[in-house]
């Protein structure tokens, strides 16, 4: 990571590592949002299973099912001369991996614009209102082009909706 942003990584379900290093790829895929944003700061990221993305849906959203991706962004303030905590975004495997073979697109592409979605919602940026999104999935798209993957919004079942939350 660069000095600009700060990744603080669990792993909580070891299938996960079916991506490789990974680290090393949150690191990529994040220090490409951040450098595209224009922006650093702290996060926490959670990669975990749908049990507990089921428990954290429900505790903190009130929908009791498993998701893909969540995002709290953190309410503290800002500390000057100190990086900005940025918030938390978690990751459920069984999900992810369920969307991305019905949408036949690669795992860690699928997981990269999980990442990249999460790290947008911290910095405040939304798709529950078109407008919203029409701002949103063009940052999304160029930031995965940045990584060498396609529109994630072409085709399949976020053409023209939404991705998680």
């Amino acid at each position: 990571m660069s000095d600009g942003l700060s990744v603080d990584l669990r792993v909580a379900d070891p299938r996960w590592d079916t991506l490789g290093d990974v680290d090393a790829f949150a690191a990529n895929v994040l220090e490409r949002a951040a450098v595209h944003m224009k922006r650093g700061g702290e996060i926490a990221i959670l990669m975990t299973n749908d049990a507990e993305m089921q428990a954290l849906n429900s505790q903190w959203r009130g929908k009791d099912k498993p998701t893909d991706v969540l995002s709290f962004p953190s309410d503290g303030p800002e500390i000057p001369g100190q990086p900005q905590y940025l918030g938390d975004v978690a990751l459920g495997y069984e999900t992810a991996l369920r969307d991305a073979e019905a949408m036949n697109r690669p795992f860690d592409a699928h997981v990269s614009h999980l990442l990249i979605h999460g790290f947008l919602h911290l910095l405040g940026y939304d798709h529950i209102e078109a407008e919203d999104a029409t701002v949103m999935e063009p940052l999304e798209k160029d930031i995965l082009a940045s990584l060498g993957w396609p529109d994630p919004y072409a085709t399949g079942p976020y053409a023209g909706g939404k991705a998680g939350g």
